[in-house]
């Protein structure tokens, strides 16, 4: 059995395919990414996963249950925290959190036993009784979290759930998804952080314009793309004439300036990693710090989804 299913899912609106032809599955106790750029169908392939809207064609199963047809018992192996907050400013946390539970149809011993441990968790506790809109950003997505674990799921979709938030609550909340794997929680996350997809996700899905571009392990995915090897070098002063040198060094495809570093972008930084020290020694240049780079995540992100292309164009249409 698998935690989701998906199988030849296709959504129109009128000329628009906002996803097509998307198969993939997800293993029970997997933590799956699924990135992509705006308007790329993350959304709207969670809102076909949770039986919020029908697809055009093909199908999808959570833990074996057709979500058209079974939509009520796929309901309830999941927990659903949407991007934007579910939650009741004018009432406190604890009747948000005893709300969320009536709806999810948890029993009240139990929803509020659920209730006092999830507000602990999030460190809500000691504030349950406050009315929510006195609450923080990063308050506020705990809670929305917490009401969606109130049913105790086997499957927790999750919309961007740290976007935009303060340390605390971004560890908070990566330490409960952390836990929830541990308890072998299925956990489907749509994210536009990609470096926390590198730390959290076991397999990320990279949509694009509706259409899986890829499907892997993080550092899989980055295997494909080792042309995007880099060495970067950190300076005090950087020379006047360097980065025209330095792109003039062998092997070396493209020299970019970033902050007070220079990233020079290659297939071979073992080869080219001799020519760039001895360039420097030659013109007395110090730098501060010299460190190589495989490819990231969000490198396989661009490439993939072509975000570098379409910015160049952009950059070129507007220099015009």
């Amino acid at each position: 059995m698998q935690a989701i299913v998906v199988d030849h899912l296709t959504r129109r609106f009128e000329n628009i395919v906002a996803v097509n032809d998307v198969s993939f599955q997800v293993g029970v106790g997997e933590i799956f990414g699924y990135l992509g750029p705006n308007g790329a169908g993350k959304t709207t392939t969670i809102r076909i996963l949770t039986g919020i809207t029908l697809p055009t064609s093909g199908n999808a199963y959570i833990f074996d249950y057709d979500i058209q047809k079974e939509s009520i018992r796929a309901r309830r192996c999941m927990g659903i925290v949407p991007e934007t907050s579910n939650i009741y400013d004018d009432l406190s946390a604890w009747k948000n959190m005893m709300f969320s539970g009536e709806l999810y149809g948890v029993r009240l011993p139990d929803r509020m036993e659920r209730a006092k441990e999830l507000l602990a968790t999030f460190d809500l506790m000691e504030r349950k009784d406050d009315r929510v809109r006195v609450y923080s950003k990063g308050m506020k997505r705990r809670l929305t979290i917490a009401m969606g674990l109130i049913n105790n799921p086997k499957l927790l979709f999750l919309d961007e759930p740290t976007s935009g938030l303060d340390v605390q609550s971004n560890l908070i909340i990566r330490q409960v998804i952390r836990d929830l794997h541990e308890r072998g929680v299925t956990v489907f996350l749509t994210t536009h952080n990609i470096e926390e997809a590198n730390v959290m996700c076991e397999r990320v899905a990279i949509i694009n314009r509706g259409v899986i571009a890829a499907i892997d392990a993080p550092e899989k995915l980055k295997a494909t793309i080792q042309s995007v090897q880099s060495i970067e070098i950190g300076f005090d002063h950087p020379e006047p004439g360097m980065m025209e040198a330095l792109q003039k060094i062998a092997l070396v495809n493209e020299v970019r300036k970033e902050g007070d570093k220079v990233r020079l972008f290659t297939s071979h930084p073992s080869d080219v990693l001799p020519l760039v020290i001895d360039y420097l020694q030659t013109h007395h240049i110090r730098p501060l710090s010299v460190n190589t780079h495989g490819p990231s995540l969000e490198d396989v992100f661009i490439r993939l989804t072509g975000l570098e292309e379409t910015s160049r164009a952009s950059s070129e249409r507007g220099g015009s």
